[in-house]
């Protein structure tokens, strides 16, 4: 038996300059699913994403997705792609299992963790203060150059890496520091600055976007701090779940966030085209 694609629309060109097609997943011309693949918003079209794949009850576990997975492929090299990716859903184990097979390999992990009705107290010796206008200038200059140097780590070109960090900063603070909807701290601990925190607050929940404690005094327990204030400015926001990305080879971040009850909802996963 033959695993095809056959295209369902024509090639999709985007106002935002990604591309995208659907294609049936096609047994000897018999449709038994669907894929769709498109290039990425925020790398641009040297990076393809699978956006959907499934396929029918009767045809799972005869390796229908990997054919049309690795077909996929074929077309995002036909597009002149170099990387591709897909999100998967935590509780998604036979998708899990099908990429890993394939090559690919985690780049980050979301989580989330539904929050109480309490504000969580900060440990004696912290406070907080909003970012000033000249904080949140010489912070937005380092963690600009931290994102990108952070994809460029992770294979992404530096170009594409620089833009990327650009074009996310503009859309997400086009206001800069008083963007709506957007928090910014600065963590003290006996008088002294020890870290920031920036956090989202969207419709039903909140995210927190960036988590540092300052280089000099790491290991002490702030980041843990700073991540109960993220959760008391999000149950005072009237938010009840707040979420977060973490990168593979963050280690200490992982623990961190595990030890407070965060939980995996998706996996972002990658693999290069070669």
């Amino acid at each position: 038996m033959t695993t095809t694609l056959r295209p369902v629309e024509p090639l999709q060109q985007h106002p935002d300059g990604t591309r995208s097609r659907r294609y049936q997943v096609c047994v000897n011309s018999r449709p038994v699913g669907e894929i769709h693949l498109g290039t990425s918003r925020s790398f641009g079209n040297t990076v393809a994403g699978i956006r959907e794949l499934w396929i029918a009850e009767p045809d799972r576990r005869r390796g229908r997705a990997t054919v049309a997975a690795l077909a996929a492929e074929e077309v995002a090299r036909g597009w002149g792609c170099t990387q591709i990716e897909t999100l998967v859903p935590a509780s998604a184990d036979i998708a899990l299992r099908l990429f890993d097979t394939l090559g690919y390999t985690l780049r980050n992990r979301g989580m989330e963790k539904r929050l109480g009705a309490t504000p969580p107290e900060l440990p004696p010796g912290s406070s907080v203060r909003p970012m000033t206008e000249a904080d949140f200038e010489a912070w937005y200059a380092y963690e600009s150059e931290c994102y990108a140097r952070m994809w460029i780590e992770r294979g992404v070109p530096e170009d594409a890496a620089y833009a990327k960090a650009r074009s996310d900063h503009e859309t997400l603070l086009p206001h800069g520091l008083a963007t709506d909807g957007m928090l910014f701290s600065v963590l003290e601990h006996e008088g002294v600055r020890v870290g920031t925190l920036w956090l989202a607050l969207r419709d039903d929940k909140a995210f927190v976007f960036d988590v540092e404690t300052d280089a000099t005094h790491r290991g002490k327990g702030h980041g843990r701090t700073l991540m109960l204030l993220a959760e008391r400015q999000a149950i005072e926001a009237g938010r009840a779940v707040l979420g977060l990305n973490v990168h593979t080879g963050n280690a200490p971040a992982e623990r961190l966030y595990e030890s407070l009850g965060y939980e995996t909802t998706s996996r972002s996963l990658t693999k290069p085209l070669l």
